[in-house]
């Protein structure tokens, strides 16, 4: 049996009810699995993900989509985390006999049904994605949904599912298909947000802008000029958690076998003390493939452990991963979720 993951992020992260809505959709639906729901009160947003066969992950989608779209209004919304619409994106991800264009194939469903049942713009991103200007969710995502009304104005962003039409209670939604990623939040002990800042664009793969000595961005031919960021593969970009006082270097990892999860915690780190502030812990948002945290392991014993559950400990420990909570690797490790 095929099984795919995806993974829908909603505009929403402190309503229980609306969580609680979305679970009960998604238990009404066959051949598919709840795995777990994280809501987050600073980001406002809630990471629900799901697994199951072809057909069960696209009903179960379409399902916890309704359910949310019935209790989230855009235009109260306000969070830390960009976002595009209630439903900001919902990814589909092979996980077990499946494959990338199996992914492809599901989103393009997902995208036309929930464009007609809920009166939304639709665009496809990642290996879905139709013009090369979407394969990046941040370029779908720019000017949020506050700028959508006059985006969809634009023929360039007319989307790939749905009319052009503006949904001031919903906004629009992001769909497609991709590899694994690992959202992945490195805590900086500070709440001045210039640090974790800095620290992201320094190591995402867009880099920063380059600026003269006025701070004004040089521009060659209307392009910003840019220093690339040294880690490939991997977004970031600097968040204030009010929750626990802190600021964090919020990450997604597109590609957690080019780099690791503890490649990245330790560059943070590395920036971090440059800058004279301190790393206290990380976080995994959603739940996280067990070779990942294997890796992470031997990378800290220096290759001396073999036992998989004393490395899995490793990690958690030397990753700070119980920094709010405790992580508890049988509702955060994939593989020990199916």
């Amino acid at each position: 049996m095929k099984i795919i993951e995806c993974v829908p992020n909603f505009s929403e992260g402190k309503n229980p009810h609306t969580f609680q809505a979305i679970s009960e959709a998604v238990g009404k639906i066959s051949n598919v699995k709840l795995l777990s729901l994280e809501p987050d009160a600073d980001y406002n947003r809630v990471v629900v993900t799901l697994a199951g066969n072809e057909t069960g992950i696209v009903e179960g989608t379409l399902a916890a989509c309704k359910a949310a779209a019935a209790n989230i209004d855009m235009t109260k919304h306000k969070g830390e985390h960009p976002r595009l619409g209630a439903i900001d994106v919902a990814p589909f991800v092979p996980v077990k006999n499946a494959t990338m264009e199996d992914c492809v194939r599901l989103a393009e469903q997902f995208g036309k049904k929930v464009a007609e049942e809920l009166d939304l713009p639709v665009y496809l991103y990642e290996e879905a994605s139709r013009h090369p200007s979407r394969k990046l969710i941040s370029n779908i995502r720019k000017g949020e949904y506050e700028g959508l009304e006059a985006k969809l104005l634009d023929p360039l962003w007319y989307p790939d599912f749905g009319q052009a039409n503006f949904n001031p209670k919903l906004g629009a939604l992001i769909t497609g298909a991709r590899s694994f990623l690992i959202a992945y939040n490195v805590n900086i002990h500070s709440t001045d947000i210039s640090y974790a800042k800095e620290i992201a664009e320094i190591l995402r793969e867009t880099g920063r802008p380059i600026r003269n000595e006025q701070g004004e961005i040089i521009k060659i031919n209307g392009e910003i000029q840019v220093i690339p960021g040294r880690l490939k593969t991997v977004q970031a970009m600097g968040i204030l958690r009010d929750k626990y006082n802190i600021t964090q270097v919020s990450m997604n990892l597109r590609n957690y076998h080019t780099i690791p999860i503890h490649i990245a915690f330790e560059e943070v780190k590395k920036e971090a003390g440059r800058l004279g502030v301190e790393v206290n812990g990380s976080e995994i948002v959603g739940l996280v493939p067990l070779d990942a945290l294997l890796s992470a392991g031997r990378f800290y014993s220096n290759n001396e452990l073999n036992d998989e559950k004393e490395l899995v400990k490793l990690a958690i420990r030397e990753l700070g991963l119980s920094s709010f909570s405790t992580f508890m690797p049988k509702k955060k490790v994939i593989d020990y979720m199916i």
